[in-house]
């Protein structure tokens, strides 16, 4: 998908509600709504499009933005904001993990037993674990997510499509996205929920090989190769919560 550009935070009052969003201009034909996790609305719209015309369509999805605004709302609040010490808990791939921090001769993260094991090979400060976690994060998800694509692809190669490339990194809200040049963008986080919602988010943005929008057809392709997407979905955003 093409990421927006020219940004614009705006807002509405919908009944006794103040509804704010963040409106992008983009190369695209349609308007799109989506409602995040982090309770933010997303809308994009084409570069040619008179502001009235958008703001109509926004007040008649209304109730729908409120809608999934108060599903998110349940997940809050969130987990608590990690310190990086021994004790506390770790996802990876949707199970959670005691940490224990202790210092040693290197700088090493291993999985061992149910615990993830740290050694740092300075004072062993919140700092210093947190980038060391950081790191074998981005590892792991390096190698879970290709291999999670080459689960997903198969059900794509026989349909004429380039295969994408795989690029990982940090995002602040969304979980992937595929370029016009033919790269998945992959969220690290996605790391720690389960494997079958890595799954997800690679067949949803292969799915926009074919489809540029989340028209209806596109819904019906991703209702073909994963049924149960919904709920999938909804195990991501709890997981992830």
């Amino acid at each position: 998908m093409t990421v927006a550009t020219n940004c614009e935070k705006r807002s509405f009052t919908y009944g006794k509600k103040t509804i704010e969003y963040q409106l992008f201009y983009s190369k695209r034909k349609t308007l799109e709504i989506a409602v995040h996790p982090n309770n933010t609305t997303i809308v994009k719209a084409p570069n040619d499009s008179e502001i009235s015309l958008i703001e109509k369509k926004i007040h008649k999805r209304a109730r729908w933005i409120l809608k999934q605004l108060d599903y998110f709302q349940q997940f809050t609040p969130k987990t608590p904001e990690r310190i990086y010490i021994s004790g506390e808990t770790h996802l990876y791939l949707g199970k959670q993990y005691r940490l224990k921090v202790t210092q040693g001769q290197e700088n090493s993260v291993k999985l061992s037993r149910g615990i993830f094991q740290v050694s740092c090979s300075d004072e062993p400060k919140p700092e210093l674990v947190k980038k060391l976690m950081k790191k074998w994060y981005m590892d792991k998800a390096k190698i879970q997510f290709n291999k999670s694509f080459e689960r997903c692809w198969p059900k794509f190669n026989s349909m004429g499509f380039n295969k994408p490339s795989i690029s990982v990194k940090r995002m602040q809200k969304r979980w992937g996205s595929l370029s016009e040049k033919g790269t998945m963008m992959l969220n690290t986080e996605m790391i720690k929920a389960p494997k079958e919602c890595i799954d997800y988010v690679i067949i949803h943005e292969l799915c926009h090989l074919k489809y540029q929008d989340h028209s209806s057809e596109y819904y019906k392709m991703l209702d073909s190769f994963m049924p149960d997407w919904e709920k999938i979905k909804h195990k991501l955003e709890l997981s992830m919560a």
